[in-house]
């Protein structure tokens, strides 16, 4: 695409993309030819070198798979359970032993007990907030490793910007561009929300659109569980009329008009062109993003083993996009925070919601995900991380957000809570960290997401401190944070 000459980072705060990211990844007819696709494969390419580094676990990692608990699990309900403490603080579910001796989980989470051996548990999460601690905020924090200015009285954000930092995932691709015909960042089944504000935290905001996630949401609301089933990748596929060699020859004399322009040929040698077209038609003549997608080749037992429901069968995809090539897989727990039914953010009906309906969701698919990676080998080069925005108040019935709880509901508590993180370097059947006797602050070893965020660009063999600019031409690094050195073997 040839862009207009103007001021340096004008109009819309972006230096490499003047489109839309549906526009930029339109795959059929002629879009191709007009450098969609291939702009954004030449700007991933881009990137600057990624920093020196080293030591346990440094560049391990190949993909990411993030699967986010938006809504904010309460950790004393699921993998952190307390004994000998008040009845207002213990839970209602009985503690069961997990593979590892001594460390008990919860018991609505029984195959995920048989399975943490294969992944380390930092129970030790914790991070004092600026004014009200409410879900886009700390979406906004764990997503892009910095707090904004413009919070609300509720704790709500302006929608997603040009401005914003971005997701860390749009970091990773641009520092570590896929080799593969592959997309390099996707995200699914739903987007990262609260309340009205959209998608904050989910962009490449300063960096570009070309460096957003393709977003794969399906038609359907929440509660519809089949809705993975009529999933639409309509740019990855070839419009009927357009054959691949009929493309190829289309892109033959796309090069021989260039190269009777010498002033077109000037302005863009540097940019190696022909790789970036190239590229650009090898992903949608190859079919590999599209195949990718098809979770119907696979086996009725695994899917079943998945859990046919939306997070299930999501975290299926997942491990498929990965085994193609993708770089971050993004996997939004199917239920937008402050809503009811299978969500997280558990105000009231505790109990019973994650006794019949998160809990089971989240042990199924997640357990299934690791001995699936573990077994096709890909959990050594594979990151996977499991976490929410904060933990639960390890009280029932008090509000810290401003929150109405009932006496069996927990209102946000970021003071300490657990995620999980395994694969690509990352300890087997550790526990990093430790709560106090009523999960309400680390007794040692504390790890704020920041630092968390570190661990991830460390394991991909990139040093937290590699300088971005933002929208100003401000440098600032990917996360003021360092990398978590314990949590890998």
């Amino acid at each position: 695409m040839i862009r207009l000459p103007g001021g340096f980072n004008t109009d819309l705060c972006d230096t490499h993309a003047k489109m839309t990211r549906r526009n930029l990844l339109r795959l059929g007819g002629s879009s191709i030819l007009g450098l969609s696709l291939g702009q954004l494969l030449r700007l991933n390419a881009e990137a600057k070198p990624a920093g020196s580094g080293g030591g346990p676990g440094w560049g391990k990692a190949k993909s990411i798979i993030m699967v986010y608990l938006q809504g904010g699990p309460s950790h004393l309900d699921l993998w952190d359970p307390k004994e000998n403490v008040p009845d207002k603080i213990r839970s209602a579910f009985k503690p069961i032993s997990t593979k590892i001796p001594g460390v008990n989980f919860t018991e609505i989470i029984p195959q995920l007990a048989k399975v943490n051996d294969k992944f380390t548990m930092i129970r030790s999460m914790s991070y004092t907030p600026n004014g009200l601690f409410n879900h886009t905020a700390a979406i906004y924090q764990i997503m892009t490793g910095y707090t904004t200015d413009k919070v609300s009285p509720s704790g709500q954000l302006e929608p997603p910007n040009a401005k914003d930092f971005p997701n860390f995932g749009s970091n990773i691709v641009r520092l570590k561009p896929v080799a593969e015909p592959m997309l390099p960042f996707v995200m699914l089944p739903r987007p990262l929300q609260e309340s009205n504000v959209v998608g904050k935290g989910g962009t490449a905001g300063f960096l570009g659109r070309a460096f957003d996630p393709y977003t794969l949401f399906p038609d359907g609301d929440d509660l519809d569980m089949t809705k993975m089933d009529r999933m639409k990748t309509e740019d990855l596929k070839l419009p009927q009329e357009v054959f691949a060699m009929r493309l190829e020859r289309r892109a033959r004399l796309r090069e021989t008009i260039e190269g009777a322009m010498p002033e077109i040929e000037k302005a863009t040698a540097s940019y190696n062109l022909d790789e970036y077209y190239q590229r650009a038609l090898n992903l949608i003549v190859s079919g590999r993003a599209r195949e990718a997608f098809n979770i119907a080749a696979e086996g009725e037992k695994l899917r079943d083993r998945y859990g046919r429901n939306t997070f299930g069968q999501s975290l299926l995809l997942a491990r498929r996009l990965v085994e193609a090539g993708t770089r971050v897989v993004e996997v939004i727990w199917p239920k937008v925070a402050n809503s009811d039914n299978h969500s997280w953010d558990h105000h009231q009906g505790l109990t019973e919601r994650m006794k019949g309906k998160s809990g089971p969701m989240l042990d199924q698919g997640l357990s299934a995900l690791f001995e699936d990676l573990d077994q096709r080998g890909l959990l050594s080069e594979t990151l996977v991380v499991a976490l929410g925005e904060f933990g639960r108040s390890p009280e029932r019935g008090v509000s810290t957000s401003g929150n109405n709880n009932s006496a069996d509901g927990r209102d946000h508590w970021p003071y300490c809570y657990t995620s999980i993180i395994a694969g690509a370097g990352i300890k087997r059947g550790y526990v990093h960290g430790e709560s106090d006797k009523t999960a309400s602050s680390p007794s040692s070893d504390p790890v704020h997401p920041t630092e968390l965020l570190a661990t991830i660009y460390h394991a991909f063999g990139i040093d937290p401190e590699t300088i971005v600019y933002n929208h100003l031409n401000q440098p600032r690094e990917l996360v003021k944070a360092k990398a978590v050195s314990k949590l890998f073997a």
